[in-house]
């Protein structure tokens, strides 16, 4: 399968996450709340919503992404093949720019997305926040009603699973 894709249409991509907020005493006490209803189940009895709060990055919910990095093929032309950009600043800002390259550049049913571990984080973290910002979402992200493969992404991390 992966032979019979063209490395122009991939963007590679990768996301960095932090907490909404640096500490959990800056959260209101509705936040606060709703952090610990969702943290329940995995922080156990023994450890507080509050000690347990450090981990809140990889929910998009109580989380912002502060990096999307790309990496493309451009046409084989003098000097460099691969072109690198990071998307950095106010989340909403990046998010923004981000959907404005995958709809002037990516937006063919050839183009295809890939991360490692993409499909189960980056991916719907990146919706979810575009969402939660009222940015509508580019057609490569917008995945309701599709079958697993109508989705036009690539996850490395299932790659190495069944490469062993």
């Amino acid at each position: 399968m992966l032979d019979k894709i063209d490395l122009k249409k991939i963007l590679f991509l990768d996301i960095e996450t932090v907490p909404e907020k640096e500490h959990f005493d800056e959260l209101s006490s509705y936040r606060k709340e709703l952090w610990a209803q969702k943290s329940a189940y995995q922080r156990g009895a023994e450890e507080s919503p509050e000690a347990f709060y450090g981990r809140s990055g990889i929910w998009a919910e109580f989380g912002k992404i502060v990096c999307i990095s790309v990496g493309y093929f451009v046409a084989q032309t003098e000097g460099r093949n691969f072109r690198i950009k990071t998307f950095f600043g106010d989340e909403k800002q990046l998010l923004i720019e981000f959907k404005e390259l995958l709809d002037k550049h990516f937006n063919l049913r050839t183009h295809v997305l890939c991360a490692h571990n993409g499909k189960e984080f980056d991916f719907p973290y990146i919706a979810r926040r575009m969402i939660i910002h009222s940015i509508d979402l580019p057609k490569s992200l917008n995945l309701f009603g599709k079958k697993p493969w109508e989705v036009p992404h690539i996850d490395t991390m299932h790659l190495c699973r069944y490469a062993i």
